[in-house]
């Protein structure tokens, strides 16, 4: 039946039928309405037809950009009512080229969606696929090219920056607590004046640079926390939600 109320619309109006109907004042879209009375088979036939590619004489049709801009929290949806639909629809991110050439076929993925929002924010795909804990989707060839791409272009750069500051502060630490005072002493057992000096302005540096920054970052967490109302109660003490997360906890 699906089949044929889609086999009449025209190419460019293809997803439009399938993701917004107009009823009266209300906008219903049948693909949501499937996914969430349980019609599986349905939505499976809508998603498929969606990540169809189409063409005629003027242009190809995907209607990958129109499902996402109607449903931009869809793959969220699908983890939570609908976890059996999350591969065909990552399967339709992929094309794959029928001619191989020396063994080889080009292949296509289209992963914008899942990697930046509609505000060209970071997308929260890889987030909700992470809460979902399937190791089969995380597995996916689109999920890791996504987080391929992201770790290569994004986070490794930033990372080893995190790191290297780290070790910096770390080595300094290390330094101010137990190679400065050992160096030279003069007469009487005690460092001489340039030493207290360094140790001074080492033991400076790694409070207000290393402790500093980490009581600035969890004085901004607890505060935005508050704000929005985000806290864990035990009896009669709220405490901020990000300090669940034992990263935090223990920082």
């Amino acid at each position: 039946m699906l089949k044929k109320a889609v086999g009449c619309a025209p190419r460019g109006k293809r997803a439009l039928w399938v993701l917004n109907v107009q009823v009266g004042t209300q906008s219903i879209s049948p693909l949501m309405w499937a996914i969430e009375t349980g019609s599986l088979e349905a939505a499976r036939g809508i998603i498929v037809d969606l990540l169809t590619i189409r063409a005629d004489r003027d242009r190809y049709y995907y209607g990958m950009d129109i499902m996402f801009e109607r449903h931009s929290n869809i793959i969220n949806l699908l983890c939570l009512d609908a976890p059996a639909l999350l591969p065909v629809l990552l399967d339709g991110l992929i094309w794959r080229s029928r001619i191989a050439e020396n063994g080889q076929r080009r292949v296509n993925y289209y992963i914008k969606h899942l990697v930046v929002d509609e505000q060209g924010d970071f997308a929260k795909s890889v987030e909700w696929i992470r809460d979902h804990a399937d190791p089969k989707i995380v597995v996916h060839p689109v999920i890791s090219m996504v987080t391929d791409m992201v770790w290569s272009r994004v986070a490794l750069r930033s990372f080893m920056a995190g790191k290297a500051w780290f070790i910096f502060t770390l080595l300094v630490f290390v330094s101010s607590q137990s190679l400065l005072g050992r160096l030279q002493l003069d007469e009487t057992g005690n460092p001489p004046d340039t030493v207290r000096i360094a140790l001074f302005v080492s033991r400076c540096f790694i409070y207000l640079c290393s402790l500093g920054q980490w009581l600035m970052l969890h004085l901004k967490s607890t505060v935005r926390d508050y704000r929005q109302g985000h806290l864990i109660r035990y009896g009669r003490c709220a405490i901020p939600e990000y300090l669940m997360d034992w990263q935090s906890l223990i920082s």
